[in-house]
Formats: C-alpha cells, sequence, structure tokens
C-alpha cells in the first residue's frame, strides 16, 4: 500500500533538485506528480496527470457502488415481478448488478474527469504564487524516511500532509 506525501517546492529549480534526490532513494518517476499554474514550464519534470488533476478515480468508485446498488435493486424487482419474473431468477440480480456497476462507473468517470481534484483545492492559491506542487506516493514503510530526507535537504520546501490511501491502478 502506498500514500501520498505532499510538498509544496519554491520554483522548478529546486523541484528538480527535489526528484534527483527522489531518483537517488529510489522513488521512481512515475510515483512522482508535479503540478504548476497553467502554463508553468515544469521542462522535463514527470507532470501530474489526469488521475491526479481531477475526480476521475473517486468518481468511477462512487459509480461503480452507486450503479451495482441500483442495478441489484433493478434485477431484484425483475426477479419478484409476477409479469417480468419468468425465467432465471438470481441471474437477473446478478446482470443487473453487473450492468448497473459499468453504467455507473461509465457515467461517473464522466463526470469525476471533468471535475478537479477537491483535495488540490487547497493548494491553488500557493500554485498562483508561483509554487510547485510535489504528489510524491511511497511506500507505507519509507513515509518517514522519504519525508526526512526532502526535508532535511530542502528546508525551503513546505511539507502538506500525506492522503490515507493511493488508488492502486493509477
Amino acid at each position: 500500500m502506498r500514500r501520498r506525501l505532499y510538498f509544496v517546492l519554491p520554483d522548478v529549480n529546486v523541484a528538480r533538485q527535489v526528484e534527483d534526490d527522489l531518483l537517488l532513494a529510489r522513488i521512481e518517476s512515475r510515483r512522482m506528480h508535479f503540478l504548476g499554474k497553467r502554463g508553468t514550464d515544469l521542462k522535463d519534470l514527470p507532470e501530474a496527470g489526469l488521475a491526479q488533476k481531477s475526480d476521475l478515480i473517486h468518481g468511477m468508485a462512487t459509480g461503480l457502488v452507486a450503479g451495482a446498488i441500483a442495478g441489484a435493486l433493478v434485477g431484484l424487482y425483475l426477479f419478484v415481478d409476477p409479469v417480468l419474473g419468468t425465467g432465471p431468477g438470481p441471474a437477473k440480480v446478478l446482470a443487473g448488478a453487473l450492468g448497473g456497476a459499468l453504467f455507473g462507473i461509465w457515467v461517473a468517470g464522466m463526470v469525476g474527469i471533468s471535475t478537479p481534484n477537491s483535495v488540490l483545492r487547497r493548494f491553488e492559491r500557493t500554485m498562483a504564487e508561483g509554487h510547485i506542487l510535489l504528489m510524491v506516493d511511497v511506500p507505507r514503510e519509507r513515509i518517514e524516511a522519504v519525508r526526512h530526507m526532502v526535508l532535511s535537504r530542502h528546508p525551503q520546501v513546505e511539507d502538506h500532509g500525506l492522503e490515507p490511501t493511493v488508488p492502486a491502478f493509477p
């Protein structure tokens, strides 16, 4: 399980130095996500993607649960309805849940991808001032070591805590 650490860096030059230190500490570049205000040239730093900038993952998870419940309820109705209740009953509930889950993932994912990440709202003003946000995903057992390494080598970096869980697939 990985955890996401948040750091605010003063500029792109410090961001490059922090990236180098993280790479030397064997943190893969795909686990680092840099974000600045619109138009900031991050040069060759690994920029945050849609999964980090939007509520895509949260939306898809919500759609999965809501769609599966709604689909299962529709399947259950089709199972107990006296007119439509003929045929393989329990399969209707399962098919409804599966269909609802897929539909929910699709719809909620479309909404989530167009919605800015709610976690990043607290950094908007800081990024507007020209600072760079670093989100780095590290294994749970390395959180304190990585945090200490970044803050001890770069005292101008601000630590903004961690997110409790990071999705496994993005």
